[in-house]
């Protein structure tokens, strides 16, 4: 449903006309790599090959591509990932059809589309601490709710370390307690990383 309204609405534009549409991130790669569009929409949320793994493979294949990210996720850790890794733009799928267009219009033109509430987010968390890959390893073992003792057992590492962590991602994070700690994790968009 979505890539047909997304069609509807990008057909209605004399300049614009959509020369193909993929079901995974496998297949949006080889499309690219077959049709080498001039703005390519990109989902975050895929099967078989997700969005930031297709972004990299894209961006391989061609450096200067114009990606649109068009996603339901406004994590601050996702957007900057997926800038990072070469987005021209990120928007959600809440937008309205003229900021489609327009994004679109923009990255063809090279210019970048960050939407007003991303922007918000990535301002209202910039300059704080991002978390370690252990700190995530150890969040995401939380997450399944283990203990510290588990988690310890689990990557082979003291249940004191386990704790310091912890207490590093309270702090980073600006969470009260583990569940607080792995709540704000998710909606930044750490656990995806």
């Amino acid at each position: 449903m979505m890539r047909d309204g997304l069609r509807s609405t990008i057909e209605l534009e004399q300049d614009m006309r959509v020369i193909g549409e993929a079901v995974d991130g496998a297949q949006a790669i080889e499309m690219f790599e077959d049709l080498r569009p001039d703005v390519t929409l990109l989902d975050l949320q895929m099967p078989r090959v997700d969005g930031l793994q297709a972004l990299t493979a894209i961006r391989a294949l061609a450096p200067d591509a114009s990606i649109v990210v068009f996603t339901i996720y406004p994590g601050d850790a996702r957007v900057t990932q997926a800038l990072t890794l070469g987005a021209t733009s990120y928007l959600l799928k809440s937008a309205r059809r003229d900021e489609i267009v327009e994004a679109i219009r923009a990255a063809a033109d090279g210019r970048q589309t960050i939407a007003a509430e991303i922007r918000d987010e990535l301002a209202a968390h910039q300059g704080m601490a991002v978390l370690t890959v252990r700190e995530l390893s150890i969040l995401r073992l939380v997450k399944e709710g283990m203990s510290n003792r588990l988690v310890a057992e689990s990557l082979f590492i003291s249940e004191d370390t386990v704790k310091t962590h912890m207490k590093n991602i309270l702090i980073k994070l600006g969470a009260s307690d583990r569940t607080h700690a792995v709540t704000i994790a998710q909606r930044r968009g750490f656990m995806d990383s």
